[in-house]
């Protein structure tokens, strides 16, 4: 059984029901008065970071990983970006990687480690092999799991003792999330992609703002986006305080999923397709909160402080302490931090760094999106640039593309898979002080390296960026 059927549950409740309510509910085991529910996990994603101590758990309890099948491990946030090929130096890293390896095999579970071709940062590899799919529930101890509600899935992040429990149980003990539905309908102007989109979201709502919410993406902008765009959506669905983010599955759901190594094939396809479509909210049903956005309000967006709602469009200014919501002295700190100073410009900043790649924008089309730019233009020559793909198989893209090429004769490098520069886990550190144009997730302080100070982005903006050598607008350049 991969996914808990929900006719049951449809056929009892004749109350219009959102798309959360239908996944959420069929995979309630059971409920506790005045308390969690039990909830049945279909996908487990485990990774270097986490799961050594959850593991360790077991061992003390004498306790076995009770569907080892659906449990998928792939080694990411410790990875090196070169020479993969070679042992790995930091001692700790090193460490890591060999008990994923080990407690992988001996628990039978599936693992793709360094140098495994489908090896990857686990919400690519997930999704682009077929073992994300509609109506799931997903989780892993990485709180961008809510990347894999793109698909009409809950997916959600969760901690090390919780590892244990599903590894154990296959269940997890969770307080149902209130609804939030978030709407964005017209067209999107030239420049504007998915990254430009949640972003402005974020700014607009704030970083906490879906604090104890689930989101469901909803209007014509969402639609017409691209599975790798829906992805990046709900990826940073976390990034403003939310449980996690779902896209309600269609066409471009299924196109996509179809024919891949661990989707379903023949008549199993056929079963799980005419069960996908019934995951749509039903006209009437209700959210606890909602909010509507126009596509023309979204320029290219970048930020500026020290968490992703403190973001503007690339032309505008950055705003006054008046005109935010958070605290004068938290605001003041942050401004400083970044070394910005109110109602200056963003264009024009000088930038050191670029990184494309994450999680977030580490897809084919992100590095289509950059070499659209970077064209017949030349690398700034004080820009470092960390091109980093989110799998193998992404790798291989953009070099049976051609991109690879793009990338060479403008002076970039192409390296090779993981988690890299986005948290600095690894040796893909910013060093302090200086700028960084990224399109990971998450622009804390320290996050990049001690002291970096970074500006989140789409990898159209951090092209322009990297061409230039400052934070530029891409349309100018498109």
């Amino acid at each position: 059984m991969d996914v808990v059927n929900t006719s049951k549950f449809i056929k009892m409740n004749n109350k219009p029901s959102t798309l959360f309510d239908k996944v959420w509910d069929s995979h309630v085991v059971r409920k506790i008065e005045d308390g969690p529910d039990v909830f049945f996990i279909d996908r487990h994603f485990i990774h270097e970071v986490t799961s050594p101590v959850a593991f360790l758990g077991l061992e003390s309890r004498g306790l076995k990983v009770i569907y080892p099948e659906r449990t998928f491990a792939t080694a990411d946030h410790n990875t090196p970006t070169i020479n993969q090929h070679l042992p790995v130096v930091d001692a700790l890293s090193a460490k890591q990687l060999k008990a994923l390896e080990e407690n992988s095999k001996k628990y039978g579970i599936s693992h793709w480690g360094l140098g495994n071709p489908k090896n990857g940062i686990v919400h690519v590899v997930g999704p682009e092999n077929g073992i994300t799919l509609p109506g799931m529930t997903i989780v892993c101890g990485d709180s961008h799991t809510s990347t894999h509600g793109a698909f009409g899935a809950i997916a959600f992040g969760i901690g090390t003792s919780e590892v244990e429990m599903v590894l154990s149980s296959q269940c997890i003990m969770q307080p149902k999330p209130l609804k939030m539905r978030i709407n964005v309908n017209g067209k999107l102007g030239k420049g504007v992609t998915p990254k430009d989109v949640i972003l402005y979201i974020i700014a607009k709502i704030s970083a906490s703002g879906a604090t104890g919410y689930f989101v469901e993406y909803a209007g014509d902008v969402f639609e017409k986006m691209t599975m790798e765009g829906r992805m990046t959506v709900c990826n940073m669905s976390i990034e403003m305080g939310a449980r996690g983010g779902m896209i309600a599955p269609d066409e471009t759901t299924f196109n996509y999923i179809k024919g891949r190594e661990k989707a379903p094939k023949g008549a199993d396809w056929d079963k799980q397709l005419a069960y996908w479509k019934t995951l749509k909210t039903d006209a009437g049903a209700t959210f606890d909160k909602e909010y509507t956005y126009d596509a023309a309000d979204i320029e290219p967006m970048i930020t500026f402080g020290t968490n992703p709602g403190m973001g503007i469009g690339i032309s505008k200014l950055i705003p006054t302490a008046k005109e935010v919501s958070d605290g004068a002295a938290t605001y003041e700190k942050s401004l400083n931090y970044m070394g910005f100073a109110e109602n200056e410009k963003m264009i024009g900043k000088k930038v050191d760094y670029v990184f494309v790649g994450s999680c977030t924008n580490g897809r084919i089309e992100d590095f289509r999106a950059f070499a659209s730019i970077i064209k017949g233009r030349k690398k700034a020559e004080h820009v470092t640039a960390w091109i980093v793909p989110g799998s193998h198989i992404v790798r291989k893209q953009i070099q049976d593309e051609g991109i690879l090429d793009i990338l060479t004769a403008a002076g970039f490098q192409l390296r090779e898979p993981g988690c890299s520069a986005c948290l600095a886990m690894n040796d893909d550190k910013i060093p302090a002080g200086k700028y960084a144009v990224s399109t990971s997730n998450r622009n804390f302080e320290g996050r990049q390296g001690p002291g970096a100070r970074t500006l989140l982005a789409s990898p159209l903006v951090a092209a322009a960026a990297a061409v230039t050598g400052y934070v530029t607008d891409p349309r100018d350049l498109i």
